[in-house]
């Protein structure tokens, strides 16, 4: 058994629950709330302004309550910066307080022999963890590639030099991520996973939301922005007017997905919770993965996919090396106007064989993702302590 501290990426805690716990971290923070090697436990938020923080309270907006118990507890460093620092100079500082911060904090829960796993590409680099006994970054995009975080490229850049200088183990979704990181210490590749228990039972009846939609229909479930194939998926739309294309999630670029309102058989629909999207997989005939090809999406192992298919649907994909061979179920094409041509094969496919569909569920459950996680960071103390 080991005490553990973990850190979120750019978000918090509180943030992780009003998504409804849906991205990688969030996943990695339940398992590690409930994990039998994990003899105590710090949460950690990046930092986030004192001000800001006192504002909220003081208007009556509280965060979201953590399930702190005896070994399980949780810290939101303070800061008095709005916005994480630009340049490199402003990130060792934030570095270096936030893990005095963390030092702290974990001191004060009587943590000893500790192992960090960190998804904060920024702490990750610039945070010495010299009071742990080891420390790991897992990293499930490559920052230094999207698009909102244009202004924060360098330093990402610095901090990926950093943590190969370090030589602490890097844990990524994709083989992608750690060819651009290039560790010098343990390298794994770990991918997404599903978790089981929303997605076995019967298929649940047709969300409202959805149940005027005609089929075919075809699912695509994700931030709505630039990694998007909106050019795609204009020509696709007029070459199959049959199929109906549901685009589900929050609209994160409304200038890239502007051109796709209107257009008879593309339906954008805002994000739901976890049910309502187990729901919107389970009543699709297909889902798609039609994302533009970028240095960004080709990183990426894409969660949804194992959701649909811990879903039984078959999946339209633009052919990436991290989605090859999860499934004989995915469909690859060059492009997402090429999903014309592959379309009637994939709904000739029909929902999985149920008995499959559990098997490919048990198979990726987040735990078994988890366990190897831990191992790596288990083992990151042991050797540096050897050292």
């Amino acid at each position: 058994m080991r005490d553990v501290v973990f850190t979120f990426t750019f978000e918090t805690w509180s943030d992780a629950v009003a998504r409804g716990m849906a991205r990688p971290p969030d996943r990695l923070a339940l398992t590690l709330l409930e994990h039998p090697d994990v003899r105590k436990l710090l949460v950690a938020d990046p930092p986030r302004n004192a001000a800001r923080r006192l504002a909220k309270r003081l208007l009556g907006r509280h965060d979201a309550p953590f399930p702190a118990s005896p070994g399980r507890s949780h810290v939101t460093p303070v800061s008095w910066r709005s916005v994480d620092p630009v340049s490199i100079p402003g990130q060792e500082r934030q570095g270096r307080a936030y893990d005095a911060a963390l030092a702290a904090s974990a001191s004060a829960q009587g943590m000893s022999d500790v192992a960090v796993i960190t998804a904060s590409p920024f702490a990750a680099g610039y945070s010495p963890f010299d009071w742990a006994a080891g420390a790991t970054y897992y990293a499930r995009d490559d920052w230094t590639q999207l698009p909102a975080r244009r202004a924060w490229w360098p330093a990402l850049r610095e901090s990926y030099a950093r943590l190969r200088a370090s030589g602490r183990p890097v844990i990524a979704v994709s083989q992608a991520i750690l060819d651009r990181i290039e560790p010098t210490g343990e390298a794994l590749v770990v991918p997404n996973g599903v978790e089981p228990a929303e997605w076995v039972g019967p298929k649940p009846a047709d969300p409202a939301w959805l149940a005027g939609i005609p089929h075919p229909r075809a699912l695509y479930v994700g931030t709505l922005d630039s990694r998007l194939d909106v050019p795609g998926l204009l020509e696709l739309a007029p070459r199959r007017p049959d199929l109906q294309v549901v685009l589900l999630g929050v609209v994160g670029d409304a200038e890239a997905v502007a051109p796709l309102y209107g257009v008879p058989n593309i339906h954008v629909l805002p994000p739901t919770d976890r049910a309502g999207l187990v729901a919107a997989v389970r009543n699709s005939d297909l889902c798609l993965v039609s994302h533009a090809r970028t240095a960004l999406t080709e990183a990426m192992s894409p969660l949804k996919i194992y959701e649909y298919l811990a879903g039984g649907a078959p999946v339209l994909s633009i052919d990436l090396a991290p989605v090859r061979g999860i499934d004989p179920r995915v469909l690859l094409t060059d492009t997402t106007a090429q999903f014309a041509d592959r379309l009637d094969e994939a709904l000739a496919l029909g929902p999985a064989d149920e008995d499959a569909r559990l098997d490919f569920v048990a198979a990726n459950s987040w735990r078994s993702r988890h366990d190897r996680i831990l191992d790596v960071a288990f083992r990151a103390g042991t050797v540096r302590a050897r050292a």
